[in-house]
């Protein structure tokens, strides 16, 4: 199979087998960043990530996406487990940084790090980190992507593919000075992943605490287009997007032309995708841009039997579907 995520098909044929306990108020499904478990008076939110990419951050990349899918709940991150696997190469030290970019992360989020796994592990050649988040969130705040209604507007706090961009930095940029890029501008999009970064934590937060948000969703693999894609399939409905009201950041723009990327497909960590009604919109807005980020309502949802479609150069197309994300497509023809 190729790299990346499993189809949607397939993954829904596979979760369509489990049998849920009736405490569980969301479960595994297309689209839902996290599972839900009702505690009675409080929720509890738990997610499961693996990363693989961008060793030399690896630690504090862990928790920041964990981080991500809980938040976008309506949740509070709280409690952070990891797995971490070492090749056989790693030093002591090498152990140790990743540990402590753990800690310096949850830190920063005000987040436990209350256990985990740690070894060094036969056949792999660089670190992996398994992170589990554990969050709460109070019955009547719970956000679900399911939440999404005909007649919300879309909106979008962060820019697209800043990770994929910054991946594509840290692990090409042999590909990208072959491309024209220049290696100042290589080193400010390897940055991206610490800034702007890829945490939604506090934007989350900030339209959550502005305004009634109907769904949130956080768009990783498959990008974007691919968010959009899940969003629609867990509410059910269809979404019409402008392209001229995404924003993307201007190294972004350059990596994928000189890579012949979408990057509308590109693994993006770092956006977060939110509906809610239209006359909340302004609200969730002017917070946003008081916290310091960057947020525009690129379009709105619509009703299933009007499927996915992107408004571009004036013509209203089919939004693009991608069968696995830009990067896994760019690494597989690269290293062949």
């Amino acid at each position: 199979m190729d790299i990346g995520k499993l189809p949607q098909d397939m993954l829904a044929q596979l979760v369509s087998r489990v049998k849920l306990d009736p405490r569980v108020v969301v479960g595994p499904g297309i689209g839902e960043d996290a599972a839900v478990i009702d505690f009675g008076q409080t929720l509890l939110v738990a997610k499961t990530d693996p990363i693989t990419f961008a060793t030399d951050r690896i630690g504090a990349y862990a928790v920041h996406v964990n981080a991500n899918d809980i938040a976008v709940m309506g949740a509070d991150p709280k409690w952070f487990l990891a797995a971490i696997l070492l090749p056989e190469t790693a030093t002591p030290r090498d152990a140790s940084a990743v540990f402590d970019q753990v800690l310096s992360a949850c830190d920063a989020l005000g987040i436990s790090l209350v256990g985990g796994h740690t070894e060094t592990a036969l056949g792999i050649d660089r670190p992996i980190v398994v992170g589990c988040m554990l969050g709460e969130v109070k019955p009547e705040s719970l956000v679900t992507t399911a939440g999404a209604s005909p007649g919300d507007t879309i909106m979008l706090a962060g820019r697209i593919a800043i990770e994929g961009t910054a991946l594509l930095a840290r692990e090409a940029p042999d590909a990208l000075l072959s491309a024209g890029l220049t290696e100042e501008l290589i080193e400010v999009c390897r940055d991206y992943l610490v800034e702007p970064g890829i945490s939604v934590v506090r934007a989350a937060k900030a339209a959550t605490e502005a305004a009634r948000v109907h769904s949130m969703h956080d768009p990783t693999e498959g990008g974007l287009a691919t968010g959009l894609a899940e969003l629609a399939a867990a509410a059910g409905v269809g979404v019409e997007v402008e392209w001229d009201m995404i924003p993307i950041l201007e190294g972004t723009a350059y990596v994928c032309r000189a890579l012949g990327l979408d990057p509308l497909g590109l693994i993006a960590s770092g956006s977060l995708l939110l509906t809610l009604d239209p006359s909340d919109a302004q609200a969730a807005l002017i917070a946003l841009d008081r916290a310091g980020i960057a947020a525009a309502a690129i379009g709105r949802v619509t009703c299933s039997d009007a499927g996915l479609k992107l408004r571009r150069d004036g013509k209203l197309v089919d939004l693009p579907r991608f069968s696995r994300d830009e990067i896994a497509r760019f690494f597989a023809e690269w290293r062949r």
